[in-house]
């Protein structure tokens, strides 16, 4: 095991927590069918081999638990690994829960394998559940969607790594990353909090989301660049979100390219304006900026504040009836979101 074994939970990348930190902003079975595209931005021929085997992903490919700790499974697992660093920072109890990552190799490059979690109650003597499988999802949007803060195919972040995991009490969880790394298993530990549901106050899957205004052209004047921070401004301000709310599916998209603090922000806007592309006819697609006059010593904008936002980005999507149907905190990609907005279209 590397240094950041289970052993030594506290190890973190400080390059992937600048990247990825969503703060500073049973069995997995396979990936689901079409979680598997050809990556639609990439040309470099190296980085397209590499996604595609990050993409699918099996779980009969990972080591069974065979009901041992995740320290007994940690053992087994001896070539040194990456680093983890996780994009998801709210967790709660009595559902699956997405769990977003990246990883880190040991030249600070981010890592793309078949990648799976192993996770178990902090403490060392519960046994180990997993594995689950964590397809990578790519953010290199096609060149006319692409802005000046997107990832690109020489960016060192193209694509982030996401399992469904299930947790069944509140507390702190030992995760295990596992990669096959050129027919090796290499391994990172971290952990994660885990809270009751009451705890979360954030708009969940299935409630009504408040019915917030949010900035539109209109109500900025027609200077978009005092709604948008992307490089170019985006096309996604036509409309208030409290003006559509029930009346058609929505995507709710909260970012702030310029100013993210998890650098995230720019791929998950290019990503969901390309997406708006191809489902602009039957969906409502909105950004909201995060910070007022986009200044961050200046707080939130108000609907951030309505919708407890404490971290960047958010994105919900709410169907014609005004229901949550998908929340998605951190990095997400194109599966990610076009899996949100087929939710909202159900």
């Amino acid at each position: 095991m590397s240094e950041c074994s289970i052993r030594h939970l506290s190890c973190r990348a400080l390059l992937a927590v600048a990247l990825l930190a969503a703060g500073c902003g049973g069995d997995g079975g396979s990936a689901p069918s079409g979680d598997a595209p050809t990556p639609r931005g990439p040309q470099d021929a190296r980085l397209r081999a590499e996604l595609a085997k990050a993409t699918a992903v099996t779980a009969g490919a990972f080591p069974a638990t065979q009901g041992r700790t995740l320290q007994e499974l940690s053992n087994t697992i001896t070539t040194t690994g990456p680093q983890l660093a996780f994009a998801s920072s709210v967790l709660t109890t009595g559902k699956r829960e997405r769990l977003a990552f990246g990883l880190i190799d040991q030249g600070t490059n981010f890592l793309y394998a078949p990648t799976a979690l192993y996770l178990a109650p902090s403490g060392g003597k519960a046994k180990a559940l997993g594995p689950f499988v964590a397809p990578a999802d790519l953010l290199v949007t096609d060149t006319p969607f692409r802005s000046k803060t997107a990832a690109t195919e020489e960016s060192v972040f193209a694509a982030v790594y996401a399992a469904t995991v299930p947790f069944a009490e509140p507390g702190m969880y030992d995760v295990l990353a596992v990669a096959k790394v050129a027919g090796k298993d290499v391994a990172a530990g971290s952990q994660v909090e885990v809270v009751r549901p009451a705890q979360d106050k954030i708009p969940d899957v299935g409630e009504r989301p408040p019915s917030v205004a949010t900035d539109t052209l209109a109500s900025a004047g027609g200077d978009v660049k005092a709604i948008d921070t992307r490089e170019p401004p985006g096309t996604m301000h036509e409309v208030s979100f409290a003006d559509v709310l029930g009346k058609k599916p929505t995507v709710l998209l909260f970012a702030t390219p310029q100013l993210c603090q998890s650098r995230v922000c720019g791929p998950v806007v290019d990503v969901t304006e390309q997406l708006k592309s191809s489902y602009s006819d039957r969906v409502q697609f909105i950004h909201q900026e995060v910070y007022v006059d986009n200044v961050v010593d200046k707080g939130l904008r108000p609907p951030l504040e309505a919708f407890n936002l404490k971290t960047e980005p958010w994105l919900f999507a709410v169907d014609k009836r005004g229901r949550i149907t998908t929340r998605l905190e951190g990095s997400f990609g194109f599966n990610a979101v076009e899996r949100a907005i087929k939710s909202a279209l159900r």
